[in-house]
């Protein structure tokens, strides 16, 4: 009886006073052409779900994929009073010794097949060009901090230390993305701090719908009216911010406990709760615009996969994991999901980015690389582990898709350069966090078309 109850109840539409269906008042912005873009909403649709969603599904099921080293143990860097959250679905699993791969155990840099190969030679080289033994430690440290900057210097976001004994893995399938019941202030506080700290936003102009601020009266005309009078950078670096919020709740939405008992439970599509998030009437318009910058967000994570093809096409780079015929296959099947991605017929063109004058260029994207740092540094504040792994594997997929498309002069010397010390490099942990990153926002692409279906078949 419990489980019919909640099950009326979720697919029970909200009441709403105005005419026309439900599927319209979530969806009615959600087509055509997208600012700033020459892309539409349709051909994202049929490229996402035909072309690029079972491709990635497949790829991210792989083992290089799906294990994912994190620290969940960082403290909040902004914040002191912030508590662990006490929900059981907040709780992450992390993976025994045993339950990964030998060939990710090695080193986070040694993720290529000719790498595990020259550990010898490499021991021999230490040895002969052993001149640190006369460093004093304050040298060998600052050594150490020029080494780390210079790796940090390009990338768009912070990522752990993988050699931190806090450093765990997890094996994303056991521990999806879904609704754990983390909510409320301490959920608000995050992304508050988020959009009023670090999108470039006066604290003059109110944002709409504000769960932390007092109601103003304004309409939301006026911060539309700040946004849409910001260079196209900053415009856009706050609709990559929204779309990154936009999947997050259709992930939600879409994988939500709608039972529980002794035998089982039910997670599905929670209706109720996609309306509240994006319906136009009950979210005073903002929903279908956060709607729409998911897809902005779609196409500059899919931009990145078209651009970095090179990096993987080279012969010395390996998905490794110690399992030759898997890797060899995996391997495979990147490259031809990365052809698919280049094949798109109407990419975001990044060159209009930061292309100014050079000196107010080169601030403004210095100002867009810290801001994005700082917003992957507060992912360490998140209360819920759960949500605070996704978040952090988000932002820092986010990250290395921007730290690829302004590399591309690097990007495109590669094949011409020698494979022992390419100018541009990602990290195990980068290109992790690139695909299953891209893998949520092209699951919130397809969710989007069941969400449309399902309120397509609600009663009025």
């Amino acid at each position: 009886m419990k489980s019919f109850i909640l099950l009326a109840l979720v697919l029970t539409s909200v009441h709403v006073t105005t005419a026309g269906s439900a599927a319209h008042r979530c969806f009615c912005q959600v087509t055509g052409t997208l600012d700033d873009c020459a892309c539409d909403v349709e051909t994202i649709d049929s490229f996402n779900n035909k072309e690029i969603f079972p491709k990635l599904q497949k790829l991210l099921s792989s083992d290089y994929f799906r294990f994912y080293k994190v620290n969940l143990n960082n403290p909040c860097p902004f914040w002191t009073d912030h508590s662990q959250c006490g929900l059981k679905y907040c709780a992450v699993k992390p993976c025994t010794e045993g339950e990964v791969p030998e060939g990710l155990k090695s080193s986070s840099y040694k993720y290529s097949e000719a790498a595990s190969q020259d550990i010898e030679e490499c021991e021999k080289a230490e040895k002969l060009g052993a001149v640190d033994g006369s460093l004093s430690d304050e040298t060998r440290q600052a050594l150490q901090e020029w080494k780390k900057h210079d790796d940090e210097s390009d990338r768009f976001c912070m990522l752990d230390d993988e050699d931190s004994p806090k450093s765990q893995y997890v094996d994303l399938l056991l521990n999806p993305e879904r609704f754990t019941g983390y909510k409320g202030p301490e959920a608000w506080r995050i992304w508050n701090s988020i959009y009023e700290e670090n999108c470039f936003k006066p604290y003059s102009v109110k944002r709409p719908l504000n769960p932390l601020a007092s109601n103003s009266g304004d309409d939301g005309q006026g911060f539309y009216r700040w946004l849409e009078g910001l260079c196209v950078e900053k415009r856009a670096f706050f609709r990559l911010v929204s779309g990154l919020h936009a999947s997050i709740n259709t992930h939600l939405s879409a994988r939500y406990l709608l039972d529980e008992n002794w035998f089982e439970m039910k997670w599905g599509h929670n209706v109720s709760e996609f309306q509240q998030r994006f319906d136009e009437e009950l979210t005073e318009g903002e929903g279908p615009k956060r709607l729409r910058n998911l897809y902005f967000l779609y196409l500059i994570e899919l931009r990145a996969l078209a651009k970095i093809l090179p990096y993987f096409e080279r012969p010395a780079f390996h998905l490794y994991t110690g399992q030759r015929t898997q890797d060899n296959e995996n391997k495979k099947l990147l490259l031809e999901l990365l052809h698919v991605a280049k094949s798109f017929p109407l990419h975001f063109d990044e060159t209009a980015l930061f292309a100014g004058n050079k000196k107010e260029a080169m601030k403004l994207k210095e100002d867009f690389k810290m801001t994005f740092k700082n917003i992957s540094r507060i992912m360490d504040c998140v209360e819920c582990f759960k949500c605070r792994l996704w978040g952090k594997l988000q932002t820092q997929g986010l990250g290395t898709a921007l730290k690829i498309l302004f590399s591309e002069r690097q990007i495109e010397a590669m094949p011409n350069m020698s494979n022992t010390n390419p100018s541009f490099q990602l990290s195990r942990q980068e290109i992790v966090s690139l695909f299953n990153a891209f893998g949520r926002i092209s699951t919130s692409v397809r969710e989007l078309e069941n969400f449309r279906s399902l309120l397509s078949n609600l009663k009025q």
